[in-house]
């Protein structure tokens, strides 16, 4: 614990959503607590019904720093997680870190000094995934590299910028209870749909490579399946919401599953020359692997197309399957966005 904290700085909340992650969340709340930050910190963790360790941890961080605080999430949704440490929580910039996120040092007090600087009502930076063995190395890889996630500046970097969306976020508190926190209907995208309202309302989002998280990808082939299924479920949902959001980084993955599923379906009912699509396909994500593999162990090396693949094809899938049912459903839930009586934020 801090020693003594600095009066003249911003205090900061930072929330975290967690479901099942006895794995990381004792590091993730170390990494908060030793910020390189001087001002007042608070750390409050939404509890999902987990059904591993994760709540007896979250107990044991609670006795051992009065900066940690809990409070129940038993829906066990991200959105209703964030919306309840939101309101658990009291200082005026408000950080969000997922239980699988570890801050870099300086994280907190660069996103201060940024919302000080571009005078931004949410900044947000890099999603640096870091694998622990082969196939999580294969991952990160794969989420870093240009062929697995496109040109997302919060994947691949890019120049301080504005921006539609950032990954995670850091918040004026009062910006957030402007807008009524995150909608619940959004299981996915919601950090999205809340930065569209942001958008809307008139105030800046704020993309810097300066803020950098360490995330750990998800363990297997299996569970990064449906990662990336959920996530094209959600993109779909976004675009039947907001139809200027649609691009070609988007419909690339379902044109890529459509089209190796017909040349497999052609090539057997009709002609061998149309196996040469997924032929193609196999043979452009095994090049792509390399540069993205360079440095890494052998074994990681290997993985990288799998893991280029199970991402290409579960996130078009899920892009396709998205039914038009749950779009209707969170459409209806659309909050307007709500502008505030001054436009001029508040220092931080």
């Amino acid at each position: 614990m801090n020693a003594a904290t600095n009066p003249a700085l911003p205090a900061v909340s930072v929330i975290m959503p967690v479901l099942d992650e006895e794995r990381h969340l004792r590091n993730a709340v170390r990494h908060i607590l030793e910020q390189d930050y001087p001002g007042a910190l608070e750390v409050v963790i939404a509890l999902g019904p987990s059904r591993d360790r994760t709540d007896a941890i979250a107990a044991d961080l609670v006795a051992e720093d009065p900066r940690v605080h809990t409070v129940p999430n038993p829906t066990g949704r991200t959105p209703a997680a964030l919306n309840a440490a939101i309101k658990a929580s009291r200082h005026p910039v408000v950080v969000r870190v997922d239980g699988h996120g570890m801050l870099s040092p300086d994280y907190i007090a660069t996103a201060v000094r940024l919302l000080d600087e571009t005078g931004a009502a949410n900044v947000g930076g890099i999603m640096h995934a870091e694998g622990e063995n082969d196939w999580e190395h294969a991952v990160a890889a794969a989420m870093t590299a240009k062929i697995g996630v496109g040109n997302a500046a919060f994947h691949t970097g890019g120049q301080a910028a504005p921006a539609d969306t950032v990954y995670l976020g850091v918040f004026r508190r009062e910006v957030l209870e402007q807008q009524g926190g995150y909608n619940v209907e959004f299981v996915r995208a919601q950090d999205w749909e809340l930065n569209y309202r942001i958008r809307e309302a008139g105030h800046l989002i704020w993309f810097s490579p300066e803020l950098r998280v360490s995330y750990r990808p998800r363990p297997s082939v299996r569970t990064l399946a449906k990662q990336y299924k959920d996530y094209g479920r959600w993109r779909r949902v976004v675009t039947r919401y907001h139809h200027g959001s649609v691009n070609l980084r988007y419909l690339a993955a379902p044109a890529a599953l459509l089209a190796n599923a017909a040349g497999v379906v052609v090539g057997a009912a009709l002609t061998p020359w149309a196996l040469t699509v997924p032929a193609a396909y196999v043979v452009g994500i095994v090049a792509g692997s390399l540069p993205a593999g360079r440095g890494l162990p052998f074994g990681a090396r290997l993985r990288i197309p799998l893991a280029l693949a199970t991402m290409h094809m579960c996130w078009g899938y899920g892009f396709l399957t998205s039914p038009r049912s749950l779009a209707r459903k969170v459409i209806a839930s659309r909050r307007p966005a709500v502008r505030a009586a001054a436009t001029e934020p508040a220092d931080v």
